[in-house]
């Protein structure tokens, strides 16, 4: 659905966006993040027409950006973090403003705009003024006049951005519901949610993709089966015991019992070293039944700033 091939823009000797390449599928919910001058807002506007590439290309639904503007937008709703909202205008006004700027024929808005109030939990707000709302509702407005239209395609900067818990939360689940019609490339700093919304993550740092893939399969990828939870059939402190003689663990952490009879343990080894042979003998050399092994998972923030700071890693 979005392809972005190759793309580089440089602002005279400054390379913001270095030859990176990425897709998002049709259905996905793309989380995209970076952090501040990485480049993420600049390719977010090069993929929406705001802005034009150096090198590269991005298409939507097959129509190039550049060379076909109006057909690739026609599949584009875009949120930037600071909506284009006008003040004065009632919620209803503004919306019929968004759908004259769109070309949406009049015969089909009244339909289009009462599923789009409905999506995004605005129904009641309709005869208010835009200026007179909460920040949460005017950024459901903001998300609203993405829709307009009913593009396959939704890029949303910063949706969250300025909420309190419950308006996250509620913000949250609205996204997950459009998910569903939508394919959608999500910008955030509130990493928590970017996890809980998020099919895939793309991390650009200094104008270049340094990850992409499910939060998942990125912890696996950088813990290198340095960081090991294990259930093991035994006494606790037999089963603590069978670790300390092990040169290359370093760390063991109790973790309780979730089956009877038996105790998780997260266990860590030196920077570098694959631990998953130590622990088995280690436990089999005391006898001791192992249950389950598996990686233990890093939090997204500390993904993230493993890859692009060095920091954060399995601790």
């Amino acid at each position: 659905m979005i392809e972005v091939n190759s793309l580089t823009k440089r602002y005279g000797q400054h390379v913001a966006v270095n030859n990176i390449s990425f897709s998002v599928a049709e259905g996905e919910i793309v989380g995209f993040l970076g952090p501040n001058g990485a480049g993420k807002t600049t390719t977010m506007n090069i993929i929406t027409g705001f802005n034009s590439a150096t090198a590269g290309d991005v298409t939507i639904n097959g129509c190039n950006i550049l060379d076909e503007p109006e057909k690739a937008k026609q599949h584009l709703g875009y949120m930037p973090d600071n909506p284009p909202l006008y003040g004065d205008m009632l919620v209803r006004e503004y919306l019929s403003f968004v759908c004259d700027i769109k070309g949406v024929h009049k015969a089909d808005r009244k339909k289009m705009l009462a599923e789009i109030v409905d999506a995004v939990k605005i129904a009641d707000m309709q005869e208010r003024l835009v200026k007179n709302l909460s920040k949460g509702y005017r950024q459901r407005v903001g998300l609203a006049q993405a829709l307009v239209g009913f593009p396959k395609a939704l890029i949303l900067d910063e949706p969250t951005v300025g909420l309190d818990p419950k308006q996250i939360i509620e913000m949250r689940d609205v996204i997950k519901r459009l998910g569903k019609k939508h394919t959608i490339l999500l910008s955030s700093h509130i990493l928590t949610e970017v996890s809980a919304v998020c099919d895939r993550v793309i991390i650009i740092n200094k104008g270049n993709i340094v990850a992409s893939d499910t939060p998942e399969k990125l912890s696996s990828a950088l813990t290198h089966g340095r960081k090991m939870v294990v259930r093991v059939k035994g006494d606790q402190q037999a089963i603590r015991a069978a670790f300390v003689n092990t040169p290359i663990i370093r760390e063991v952490a109790s973790l309780g019992s979730r089956e009877a009879g038996t105790y998780d343990f997260e266990v860590q080894g030196d920077e570098g070293v694959d631990i998953r042979e130590a622990i088995f003998s280690s436990l089999s050399g005391h006898n001791l039944p192992m249950l389950m092994m598996k990686s233990s998972d890093l939090t997204l923030e500390e993904i993230f700033l493993q890859v692009t700071t060095g920091e954060g890693g399995a601790k």
